[in-house]
């Protein structure tokens, strides 16, 4: 019993992942209103039935697959970060940050997949506050930067750096958002980088 018990639950985490990755497939090339519960288990060949044991609704399991992005490409951004070693400027760390991000965004999540984040957040459909909360890792990351930049007297102390963190933050926003309505006519890594310089320098001591 055991045994028969455990192969329920082997199927129903495989039904579940198939699931899953068949609406991270169908959101990836759709808009998110153009996605329905029956198109995902059609793809996924499941039940319809079998969705609504894993998912609430569509828009739960919408969040999930934000919630989990987000935590994937943060989690590899501090890793990124904790290579660099303890003599590295701020400035040197913020500009290969910025770097990483666009690298991970064109190569890894694509703007197509942005643009539907991006409107989920717009419309508020989903539970897409993920993206921009402000608890999220990758803005502890953009004021340890900036505070070990203030602290050294790398960056002036005018502006506290939380309120530089936000500031920073609202222009990687703004620069992604800029790709996306203007893909593909649009250098995003050289054009983020340029204008992180273009910041920097206006609080460098």
């Amino acid at each position: 019993m055991a045994y028969d018990g455990k192969n329920r639950r082997e199927m129903a985490d495989r039904t579940r992942r198939k699931i899953y990755d068949s609406a991270v497939q169908l959101f990836a090339a759709n808009d998110y209103k153009d996605v329905s519960v029956d198109s995902i288990v059609k793809l996924a060949e499941v039940a319809k039935g079998s969705f609504y044991v894993h998912f609430a609704s569509k828009d739960a399991l919408v969040t999930e697959i934000i919630r989990d992005q987000v935590e994937i490409v943060d989690s590899d951004y501090k890793g990124f970060i904790d290579g660099f070693s303890e003599g590295t400027s701020a400035e040197e760390m913020m500009l290969a940050l910025i770097g990483r991000i666009t690298d991970v965004l064109v190569d890894v999540i694509g703007c197509e997949r942005m643009k539907v984040v991006y409107g989920a957040q717009i419309s508020k459909d989903v539970g897409a506050e993920v993206v921009s909360d402000y608890n999220r890792e990758i803005y502890d990351l953009f004021g340890n930067i900036l505070g070990r930049g203030v602290e050294s007297g790398e960056f002036s102390s005018e502006i506290p750096a939380e309120v530089l963190t936000r500031h920073f933050m609202m222009a990687i926003r703004g620069i992604t958002y800029e790709w996306c309505i203007r893909y593909p006519d649009f250098d995003y890594k050289e054009e983020a980088l340029r204008h992180f310089e273009i910041l920097l320098a206006g609080i460098r001591k």
